[in-house]
């Protein structure tokens, strides 16, 4: 009995959880004793390239969604084309579009110099999400570690199972069911809209064909994003506050604002779409809360854990 619980107590001190079934899972603990600094060290390092450029804030957050929703959250959008792997750096959501792997290198290599070979950079991307969501004014949440890299990538899939900006309602359901997420969350963790900046090419066709859109609206983004040319012109998907998490993009909504189409979708007449929006523009707490729950949810989509995968010394390449 005392060797069996010195290896209890050895178990939960190296920050692994188990579920119900016997499996092993995450757990916010599980770098407690392996690399007791890595969150701070992450932390600061996030809050650093936020003061250097506020809209970082909103590409880290990107970059987690945009791994969660290709084969789960296994680091796989930070792999680098080689002979071998095909990356999805450049599948047509991310080409030109995501961005932030400078800011993930230099937290990596923080913490391999604090404690080498532990911390994944899945949960790299995880742990950088939230803490830019928080420093940007947004809820905060425990965020689950334990996961590991992948040593592939899948540009295909990255091509079909990221949300697209000309997404209808009925596709983006579709979207967020295939990760197993419910319709609440989709419309609260498309509240990550509410920070952030939008190239042209994302927004043209809403802007210019689209008909549940505000009429001086639509023309202020026109100065920006002509008929043809000047794709990567940026406009705020938030023209109000879009360096605060706040709930304005709601708001937006309801006055026919949304800059994407596929932002617009969630208030066009579908009634359980429209309650959930109406009820974040009215309630900033109620958005928090159910943001919060949504990046736990997204956050465990089909993790690497225990001995699968590796994890990384590079995020940009397999070890």
């Amino acid at each position: 009995m005392a060797s069996y619980n010195i290896f209890l107590l050895v178990f939960i001190a190296a920050g692994a959880f188990l579920e119900a079934n016997g499996k092993l899972s995450l757990s916010p603990t599980h770098y407690s004793s392996t690399c007791p600094n890595a969150l701070s060290i992450v932390r600061e390092t996030v809050i650093e390239a936020i003061n250097n450029e506020t809209r970082m804030g909103a590409s880290l957050l990107r970059l987690h969604f945009h791994d969660c929703f290709v084969n789960g959250c296994d680091a796989s959008i930070l792999l680098d084309d080689t002979s071998s792997i095909v990356g999805e750096k450049m599948a047509g959501p991310n080409n030109n579009s995501v961005r932030g792997f400078e800011v993930v290198d230099d937290i990596k290599a923080k913490l391999e110099k604090a404690c080498p070979g532990v911390v994944s950079c899945a949960d790299i991307l995880a742990l950088a999400a939230h803490d830019s969501v928080v420093y940007l004014g947004g809820p905060s949440w425990k965020v689950s570690l334990g996961r590991r890299d992948s040593t592939t990538a899948n540009r295909t899939d990255a091509n079909t199972f990221i949300p697209s900006p000309a997404a209808n309602l009925s596709g983006l359901i579709a979207n967020f069911s295939v990760q197993g997420l419910s319709f609440r969350n989709l419309v609260a963790l498309s509240g990550s809209h509410t920070i952030g900046l939008a190239r042209c090419t994302t927004f043209r066709s809403r802007i210019y064909n689209d008909t549940i859109i505000d009429a001086s609206f639509a023309n202020s983004l026109k100065r920006r994003c002509p008929v043809s040319g000047n794709d990567n012109n940026l406009a705020p998907l938030d023209l109000q506050t879009p360096t605060l998490f706040d709930n304005l993009y709601y708001k937006n909504l309801l006055e026919k604002k949304g800059h994407l189409h596929s932002d617009q979708e969630l208030y066009s007449g579908a009634p359980a779409a429209d309650f959930l929006v109406e009820k974040y523009a009215a309630d900033n707490d109620a958005f928090f809360k159910d943001f919060a729950r949504g990046m736990i949810k997204m956050g465990r989509i089909k993790p690497l854990i225990g001995s699968e995968g590796e994890v990384r010394t590079n995020c940009r390449k397999v070890n």
